[in-house]
């Protein structure tokens, strides 16, 4: 039987990230064990800085200088965030309590 190239993700919902190249920092809300957006966002990121498929996913409510958005982002292109600042993306307080020691929990109504 064939073993999976699939790994485990590095990184966990509620924990504050950064993109390692560009100016953007977030926190996670959920994962994908492998990339699952479309053909189409992924055609659409420059050849040279184009990630692999085969590793975790992260979904970050996201932040730079000028705005809040939500970003897609391969393992390969995340690092620990440790400002201890806040994220400000509004949606964050929907979702979590926090931040405590650099993350945020899952306020009870969103845990399975």
């Amino acid at each position: 039987m064939k073993d999976s190239s699939t790994q485990s993700a590095r990184f966990f919902i509620g924990q504050i990230v950064r993109h390692r190249i560009f100016p953007f920092r977030g926190v996670i809300f959920d994962v994908d064990p492998e990339f699952s957006n479309t053909e189409e966002w992924y055609q659409s990121i420059p050849a040279e800085v184009r990630p692999r498929k085969d590793q975790p996913f992260y979904h970050l409510f996201a932040e730079n200088a000028e705005s809040e958005y939500v970003a897609y982002v391969s393992e390969q292109n995340l690092v620990p965030d440790d400002t201890g600042q806040k994220v400000r993306h509004p949606q964050v307080a929907d979702m979590f309590d926090g931040p405590f020691d650099g993350a945020y929990r899952l306020k009870e109504l969103h845990r399975n």
